[in-house]
């Protein structure tokens, strides 16, 4: 009994010295799963391994990089000189490198293409990860120059990811400006070789360069004469979605604009909680602007609360209608809407709130003096009579009371509200949401994802089994024909 006792606790330390090693394991999985697509083809295990990838990404260090890189690259390669000069160097840098690579086969001579494209992507991550922004910056432009001169639908997956980080890593050191040159060109180059997913996310990535400087014309030209072609990742839609929402909401497109958003923030997973929470905000406001009032239960969503809550606040501030609550949560929460990009929009909110206020005024009041509108909507001006005045003949007008101005006595009469099921209200609310419901139903049915051409495959291997057996029956009636004639 104690020999066992002795034998259990004597494993217990040597599986606690391999947790380096294991990482290394597992990079070395994905660089077989690489190599397998590489060779067949197959996109999809490419994809699969840079999922991998993303579970890995907490426990990469120096020295497991270092095997790695060891691993798949020749040492004396310009690749692997050039990525090993970006990694950190530590006091027990050589000790756990000479444990880890006495592990290691023996390196590769002629490393596969989308390989050495895969340790550019694994030391990019690493490099961002420990906020070394120089060198990462550094290592992407080394990454594009490398990936301009091969053409290959394989390294399409890596080149996708390895863009968004070319672009994460100049945005981080405050130089985005800087680059645009080159994603045009490299947009052209993916447009040119048919990579889609190249496109796709570049051209995200554009809209958002464009969007960081509030360059909304230029991108919104960039985005109409892009090539349009059904989206190959989910994300990357969500994404452009989000971009095309904030374009349409500063052109003053606000159903447009609405729509795109909540479709980003549907589609979005649920892991992009920051993501979901930038487009909440963003579809609040343009909600606002359109004269709706959000749920509550938007506001309410698992993880979402304290960010949402300023706009909460803005909400309930527009569906009161008083002016002087909708300054002071403007003022209290500015430095949250300045870091949000959204205190311009709100700046427009302020019509809004005043036509909310008059609306409410017009329902409680048959008939109400100008002076007392101009004081329950707090209009803080030289002459709050004719600015009331103005203010009830314009929403008169646009159709948002209904009700008549009598200028002689300064009053305001409000009509009698009849029945809203008589008018078509209704019917056009019910046709909206069967349209939602059906626009929501084609889009589940187009994104399902079945096996790349298999059955095309199978019909053409019998179609060409049969024309087989129809050239050779022809052949011989033919051989028939002519043996007649001799």
């Amino acid at each position: 009994m104690t020999q066992d006792v002795e034998m259990k606790e004597q494993h217990q330390p040597s599986n606690s010295t391999t947790s380096s090693p294991s990482t290394l394991h597992h990079l070395k999985e994905i660089a077989s799963l690489i190599e397998t697509g590489a060779y067949a083809k197959e996109t999809r295990r490419i994809q699969r391994a840079v999922r991998l990838t993303n579970t890995l990404r907490r426990k990469l260090k120096a020295s497991v990089l270092y095997a790695f890189l060891n691993f798949a690259l020749s040492a004396g390669s310009e690749s692997f000189n050039r990525l090993i000069s970006y990694l950190p160097k530590e006091d027990e840098y050589e000790m756990e490198v000479d444990t880890a690579t006495s592990v290691t086969q023996a390196p590769a001579k002629h490393p596969l293409p989308e390989l050495e494209i895969y340790c550019y992507l694994l030391v990019l991550i690493f490099l961002i990860d420990q906020k070394k922004h120089n060198e990462a910056k550094a290592c992407s432009s080394a990454s594009i120059a490398r990936l301009k001169n091969l053409n290959r639908r394989t390294v399409d997956v890596l080149a996708s990811r390895l863009y968004s980080y070319y672009s994460l890593s100049y945005e981080l050191t405050g130089d985005l400006a800087e680059i645009r040159g080159s994603l045009l060109a490299l947009h052209r180059i993916a447009t040119l070789r048919h990579d889609e997913l190249g496109q796709e996310t570049l051209l995200n990535l554009l809209l958002r360069n464009y969007l960081h400087y509030n360059l909304y014309d230029q991108a919104e030209k960039l985005r109409s004469k892009a090539p349009r072609f059904e989206a190959h990742s989910n994300q990357q839609f969500c994404r452009y979605l989000f971009y095309l929402g904030k374009i349409r909401t500063i052109q003053l497109e606000y159903t447009d604009a609405k729509e795109s958003l909540l479709q980003a923030a549907r589609k979005a997973p649920a892991a992009a909680l920051a993501f979901r929470i930038q487009c909440n905000k963003w579809a609040v406001i343009v909600r606002l602007l359109l004269g709706e009032i959000p749920e509550r239960t938007v506001f309410m969503q698992k993880g979402m609360e304290s960010a949402l809550r300023p706009y909460f606040e803005l909400t309930n501030a527009v569906r009161i209608g008083d002016l002087e609550l909708f300054k002071s949560v403007a003022e209290k929460f500015s430095s949250t809407f300045s870091t949000d990009r959204t205190h311009n929009l709100i700046v427009r909110l302020r019509h809004n709130v005043i036509r909310t206020g008059l609306r409410n005024i017009s329902i409680s009041y048959s008939r109400i003096s100008l002076a007392d509108v101009a004081k329950k909507l707090r209009l803080d001006s030289a002459n709050p009579v004719a600015d009331a005045e103005s203010i009830v003949a314009k929403a008169i007008r646009d159709g948002a009371i209904d009700a008549t101005l009598d200028r002689a006595n300064g009053w305001m009469v409000s009509k009698e509200t009849g029945d809203i099921y008589s008018t078509n209200e209704p019917q056009l609310a019910f046709n909206s949401r069967i349209a939602f419901c059906l626009n929501m139903h084609n889009e589940a049915v187009r994104a399902l994802r079945f096996p790349p051409n298999s059955h095309k495959e199978k019909e053409s291997a019998e179609k060409r089994r049969e024309r087989q057996q129809q050239e050779q029956e022809l052949a011989k009636h033919i051989a028939e024909e002519d043996d007649d004639e001799f």
